[in-house]
């Protein structure tokens, strides 16, 4: 989930194409606080779009039957809408509560926290250089929501590859302030496991047979992969992952690709654990 502060738009930026960026999309889980609640409904703010009030019919209140709507909500609330329509023309937002799942609920609910906690942190990011938090997106934040989908995934990498900015192009005075920052206050995302795997050729391209065996290791989907020597024969590889069964089944299936091309090349392999 991408979160972007309202802030006015950046000329040039892809976040600027729709001319709908105001308002939110339909399907869209949005967060609302609780205004008013009559018989009929309850009116909401959206927290993520300022301005914007939205409507929940009672038929969208609950999926079983509501015979007093305020034992379902209540004013002064904050809920996880799900959003049905929107009439810009007309101001009109129609949402529904009884369409979000709980698993919906925590997801939604944990982005925002995070994309709250992460403003904070770039707040003090811009303290360190002495601008504010708008102009922090103006300078970099924009930029950081196109590479990385959102602010605070971008502090999370540097908290898993402190060289991340760099790798992707980024520079600039902000960038190591930016990584202290995350460093100092969050915690990775990750387990990390190690494995050790010794390789060895007796062929006349020894070297390049290994240097081709190691190079099917790569990043997965969820696991971040490095491969780094340590002394011949031996060699390290560091898988980071968000759960210890996927960094398992992650590294044992790379260190037999491994192995597997090193005999077929004529040469042999062992892998055991780093402890």
């Amino acid at each position: 989930m991408c979160y972007i502060q309202r802030r006015g738009h950046r000329r040039g930026s892809l976040l600027d194409e729709n001319d709908d960026f105001e308002w939110p999309s339909e399907g869209e889980l949005v967060i609302c606080n609780v205004k008013t609640v009559k018989d009929f409904g309850a009116f909401v703010d959206l927290e993520e779009y300022e301005g914007k009030e939205g409507f929940i019919h009672i038929s969208e209140i609950s999926s079983g039957w509501v015979k007093r709507i305020r034992n379902h909500i209540q004013e002064g609330q904050k809920r996880v809408c799900k959003v049905l329509r929107v009439n810009k023309y007309k101001g009109h937002i129609d949402l529904s509560l009884k369409q979000v799942n709980d698993h919906q609920k925590r997801e939604k609910i944990q982005a925002w926290k995070n994309h709250k906690k992460a403003e904070k942190l770039l707040a003090l990011v811009g303290k360190e250089i002495d601008i504010n938090l708008d102009q922090c997106y103006e300078e970099f934040a924009y930029d950081l929501l196109e590479e990385y989908g959102s602010i605070y995934e971008s502090f999370e990498e540097c908290t898993m590859d402190p060289n991340t900015l760099q790798k992707r192009g980024f520079e600039g005075e902000w960038c190591e302030h930016f990584k202290n920052v995350a460093l100092e206050n969050i915690s990775p995302p990750y387990v990390k496991i190690v494995g050790i795997i010794e390789l060895s050729s007796q062929g006349p391209k020894g070297v390049e047979d290994i240097k081709e065996a190691l190079s099917v290791v790569e990043d997965t989907e969820d696991s971040k992969i490095d491969v780094s020597y340590l002394a011949a024969p031996r060699y390290r590889i560091e898988v980071l992952s968000p759960d210890y069964k996927t960094a398992e089944d992650d590294l044992e299936f790379f260190s037999k690709k491994v192995i597997k091309d090193m005999i077929e090349r004529g040469g042999d392999g062992k892998f055991y654990r780093d402890e």
